[in-house]
């Protein structure tokens, strides 16, 4: 199958119109973006047993790194919708959803911005994130659909991805009666006193600007019409996408002070349409609160705590359009010397080496001990909350490892919505928990363990210290076994609970099948893999 699908002629007809200057490297990222996007389908397609992947990939120079996880050693040059058919699989809307990422993909290489080694000593901590995560191009690294963005053309690229230097919020006044939550808008305010207030007996609710200018008026407009809900034209904040998107990082406000903001966005992004339920704006400030309690006196983490939330619900039950969760900042609390990055950033290209190599070049000790610290910085504060109940969802993108002198220092932790609490462990900890504290119906809390013990497994080791031993194996000739088994030594040492280091230590352990999610299109899905930690 050629890569010019009809969605890339048509993303370069749009280039064309909108920003001609980013024509020939669009095309020429094309090959690349197929690339990339084509092995991550076969390699998920192989650890998941998905179709003929196993006859499709036998006899082809495959690169193994833990966990059934296997890149092909030569590029893929056939297009991602291709691969399908050559698995026999036949889904058209993941086919869609491929040849979306392939387009985004090529278009993010095109607009991806230089190697600036300024960021390394920019003053202002969460401006050095942002600067830092805009360099992780490919989006989620074993998922395909990393750069999906079903329901955004073009020109929302252009304006509101994770490459733009801008976007923007707006803002809605809600009748009270439909708001349910914490006063965002007043909150805002407080720091942004040139923001108009509310009517009476109305709310200040904060909007992404497309979703304000796209959902609200197709969603909505019965409740524009009534004055429920009333757009409020002359409040705007300048705000900067993160590669989450839907998490923004907003201008200082009066004092200085940055903060950021959650809000809805009704687009496809990997799996997920990003919107936020009420549970999520409702239950970040009480987990917040939880994770501080149970972290207290762990000096090598800080969490980014969620310190309000709201949703608009309307009485037909339309309730994850217009949802605001405020998040606290970096600002203040790293010490001198101390960068923080996204982990995420590690292993993205940065000049003619990785961010990772960069820090392996300051590191005094070798790429095996970089490991074994990093290791030993993730892995002891997550077992500490898995054995009071929290199954922290510590994947690349919600980690924010800090560094002195390339030596891993402390790490924090954002975004706490895809953590899974097992409320019998919480009750009975030393938390003392009740699980009537989460939002009626949330799908955080959860009775089995094992529930909790994989979101810990695949995101934490499997995703996040995975990625790094593939980087470490491939760019720094460190030998698979002896790697995994710096990992192993870290958590044996971890004051684990012993049926939790038994889960993650098991002969097989389960990995989340994110090809076999979008075929069922909807839920968590899991397929068991072969651990490299067993045998270490």
């Amino acid at each position: 199958m050629t890569i010019t699908t009809d969605a890339a002629l048509a993303a370069r007809a749009e280039l064309d119109l909108l920003a001609p200057q980013l024509g020939a490297g669009y095309t020429a990222a094309l090959p690349v973006a197929v690339d990339v996007v084509g092995r991550r389908l076969l390699g998920a397609a192989w650890r998941e047993r998905l179709g003929s992947a196993r006859d499709l990939l036998a006899g082809r120079a495959l690169r193994h790194y833990g966990f059934d996880r296997v890149e092909l050693a030569q590029p893929v040059a056939t297009h991602p919708a291709g691969l399908l058919d050559a698995l026999g699989v036949r889904a058209p809307g993941l086919a869609a959803e491929l040849a979306d990422a392939v387009t985004n993909l090529a278009v993010a290489y095109a607009r991806r911005p230089a190697w600036d080694p300024g960021m390394w000593t920019e003053p202002d901590p969460d401006v050095a994130v942002l600067r830092f995560e805009r360099l992780a191009t490919e989006g989620h690294h074993l998922h395909p659909c990393g750069r999906t963005r079903l329901g955004w053309r073009v020109a929302d690229l252009l304006a509101h991805d994770q490459e733009s230097p801008a976007t923007a919020v707006g803002f809605i006044a809600v009748r009270r009666d439909l708001d349910v939550g914490d006063d965002v808008g007043g909150l805002l305010r407080r720091g942004y006193p040139w923001l108009p207030a509310a009517p009476p007996g109305y709310r200040l609710q904060p909007v992404h600007a497309w979703q304000l200018d796209t959902v609200v008026p197709e969603r909505y407009g019965d409740l524009l019409a009534t004055g429920a809900l009333r757009v409020v034209p002359q409040a705007r904040l300048c705000a900067a996408p993160t590669t989450a998107l839907r998490t923004v990082l907003l201008e200082p406000d009066a004092t200085g002070t940055r903060r950021y903001l959650k809000l809805s966005l009704g687009i496809q992004v990997t799996s997920t349409r990003r919107s936020i339920s009420v549970a999520s704006t409702r239950n970040g400030p009480a987990v917040t609160a939880l994770l501080d309690r149970l972290l207290a006196g762990e000096s090598r983490v800080l969490t980014l705590p969620e310190v309000a939330g709201a949703a608009v619900v309307t009485p037909d039950g339309r309730s994850r359009d217009l949802s605001a969760i405020v998040r606290g900042s970096l600002a203040g609390r790293l010490e001198p010397g101390e960068t923080a990055l996204p982990a995420a950033a590690l292993t993205a290209r940065a000049g003619t080496g990785t961010v990772l190599d960069e820090l392996l070049h300051r590191h005094p000790d070798g790429p095996l001990q970089f490991l074994a610290d990093y290791a030993d910085l993730l892995l002891p504060p997550l077992l500490r909350l898995a054995r009071a109940g929290v199954g922290l969802e510590a994947h690349l993108q919600n980690s924010l490892p800090t560094f002195r002198g390339g030596v891993p220092h402390r790490i924090a932790f954002r975004d706490f919505a895809g953590l899974r609490l097992h409320l019998p462990r919480l009750a009975a900890g030393p938390a003392r928990w009740p699980g009537d504290a989460l939002w009626p119906g949330s799908v955080v809390g959860t009775v089995d363990v094992d529930v909790m013990r994989a979101k810990l497994g695949y995101t934490a080791v499997q995703a996040h210290l995975g990625e790094l031993v593939r980087h470490l194996v491939d760019r720094h000739g460190v030998e698979l076994r002896a790697a995994w088994h710096e990992v192993r030594r870290v958590l044996d040492r971890s004051a684990a609970d012993p049926a939790d280091h038994a889960f993650l230590t098991a002969p097989r352990v389960p990995h989340k099948a994110l090809v076999r999610m979008r075929l069922a299109g909807d839920g968590d899905l899991y397929v068991p893999v072969h651990n490299p930690l067993h045998a270490s």
